[in-house]
């Protein structure tokens, strides 16, 4: 499983070299070209697409505190990074490990990290026992790192959590990052509001999660004005989907750009995926709140 990410970080470097070296305008033209010649088979690449970013080593990280959390960066994550234009160039298990160090926390990672997963990518292809095979893995994984459930998980990526929670044992205490940064962190971080509109996109899995409340006071809390467009619900990336069949992206995020555009300087999800299917439709940087979160906070 490692050898297959490691094909899809490289290939996302070469992108990232190209586009470079190319330009916005002439990749998209290239790569469109080459979609079309294909039938469609060539999925879709935007200027919007991440760079590759090397994995976390897995080191666990002590510094003697009573707080301890086991963080497992998805299998995304773990390969993409910011998109080449983004005014934010750090991964975001750089940023998450900033933010739990600032709050005070010691981080555990699950032995052999790279080679796990939720199952979520193989549950999306219709492959239910791979899938499954792939999350009783990390679910013995993640039984080991917690000492049978003592210690909270962190995943930073809510469609994967939403899977864990589904299937893995309920002795587990399971947090995608909205519900961690709302239950965990807001009284170990001081949070200064910036003077910014952002917007927020509640993810189909948050809202599974009953989150979208606990998204709007998080952002909030990081700045002046925060928008969450009426009229826009699931993104439509469905997953890898979005690559392959951009028409739904396109489709349910069509009344996206006339809300946000206007007044935003970004904005926020909790699924790297979803991310880019926003960006693309929106003209902004959408990324994780947990980059809002680095930004605004210090320690208490």
């Amino acid at each position: 499983f490692d050898r297959v990410t490691g094909i899809l970080r490289m290939g996302l470097k070469i992108g990232h070299l190209a586009h470079t070296l190319l330009g916005s305008r002439t990749m998209e033209k290239i790569t469109r070209l080459a979609r079309r010649t294909s039938g469609n088979r060539i999925p879709l690449w935007s200027r919007y697409m991440p760079r590759g970013v090397d994995a976390p080593l897995g080191n666990s990280v002590y510094h003697s505190s009573p707080l301890q959390v086991v963080y497992f960066p998805s299998c995304l994550i773990r390969n993409m990074g910011p998109a080449k234009g983004d005014p934010d160039k750090d991964s975001l298990h750089e940023v998450t490990l900033r933010v739990l160090f600032r709050a005070g926390y010691d981080v555990i990672y699950p032995q052999n990290m790279n080679r796990l997963c939720c199952g979520t990518p193989f549950e999306s292809k219709g492959l239910k026992e791979q899938a499954d095979m792939k999350a009783a893995e990390l679910e013995d994984a993640l039984m080991k790192a917690t000492n049978g459930g003592k210690l909270p998980v962190l995943c930073d990526t809510s469609p994967c959590l939403y899977r864990m929670r589904q299937v893995m044992n309920p002795a587990l205490n399971l947090y995608e990052p909205v519900e961690f940064i709302h239950d965990l962190l807001m009284d170990k971080l001081t949070f200064s509001q910036l003077p910014r509109t952002v917007a927020i996109h509640n993810t189909c899995s948050s809202i599974k999660m009953e989150l979208t409340d606990k998204f709007r006071r998080i952002a909030q809390a990081c700045a002046r004005k925060v928008i969450i467009p009426e009229r826009v619900g699931c993104c439509g990336f469905a997953g890898d989907r979005g690559f392959t069949h951009p028409e739904l992206n396109e489709s349910a995020l069509k009344e996206l750009r006339p809300a946000v555009s206007q007044a935003c300087g970004a904005g926020y999800s909790n699924s790297r995926t979803c991310e880019i299917g926003l960006s693309l439709h929106s003209g902004l940087y959408y990324k994780s709140i947990l980059y809002l979160v680095d930004e605004c906070t210090k320690s208490v």
